[in-house]
């Protein structure tokens, strides 16, 4: 089983708007909107987990990673966003996505397009050592924690059953390993349940010196 980020070396620090959204030890009470390039000085890594999901709010989905952009800009600050999966291309030239697909839901439709919206802005900050991260087709909260996971890049993965889907313990997994690793700059890459054959990126060794990271929610 993969281990903790604390066994990793990993010291995380949580910027939250409410002190009850985390259960970290060290905490930072502050607006996304309201945090300076000050706050993530000296930071290997910051993990952009920001999330809103009524109409009026999805436009901040752009603000806030520019935003992030701004203070990262020129800087040797990692930036790491939890992505989503609506924006994964389902055809081989990369012009239909999963969220044009006649199955993908009506109602999270407004969501996949903000949260594209804001992954092409990503892409044209080359001054910005950032990696997008999107999780399978299926981002299920309460599954259980494997360990294995496939490590895509820009297309949907499928297991042999047709299925894409991860959990949230297994996406973490993957999450740290790029924050070990750093393997992905200016890329969006993808996961997905280990069912079948193809060989996931490896960690770094367990003897890498700490790393200090932010991780940013709402």
């Amino acid at each position: 089983m993969r281990r903790s980020p604390a066994e990793r070396g990993i010291d995380v620090t949580a910027f939250v708007r409410s002190a009850s959204k985390t259960a970290a030890e060290k905490a930072v009470v502050k607006d996304i909107m309201d945090l300076t390039a000050k706050d993530l000085a000296g930071f290997d890594a910051v993990v952009d987990a920001f999330v809103a999901w009524t109409p009026e709010a999805l436009d901040q989905h752009s603000t806030t990673l520019a935003h992030l952009c701004d203070c990262l800009s020129g800087t040797i600050v990692r930036l790491l966003v939890v992505g989503g999966a609506g924006s994964l291309y389902v055809s081989p030239k990369h012009t239909l996505a999963v969220s044009d697909t006649p199955d993908f839901p009506d109602a999270f439709k407004p969501l996949a397009a903000a949260m594209a919206k804001a992954l092409g802005k990503l892409r044209e900050r080359s001054n910005v050592k950032w990696t997008y991260i999107s999780p399978a087709g299926y981002f299920r909260a309460e599954d259980e924690r494997t360990g294995p996971y496939i490590l895509g890049g820009e297309e949907l993965t499928l297991a042999d059953a047709g299925e894409s889907v991860i959990s949230y313990a297994d996406y973490a997994i993957a999450m740290i390993d790029e924050i070990e690793t750093g393997n992905h700059l200016q890329q969006r890459i993808s996961t997905e349940r280990k069912q079948h054959n193809i060989v996931k990126c490896s960690s770094k060794s367990r003897n890498a010196p700490p790393l200090d990271t932010a991780s940013l929610t709402r």
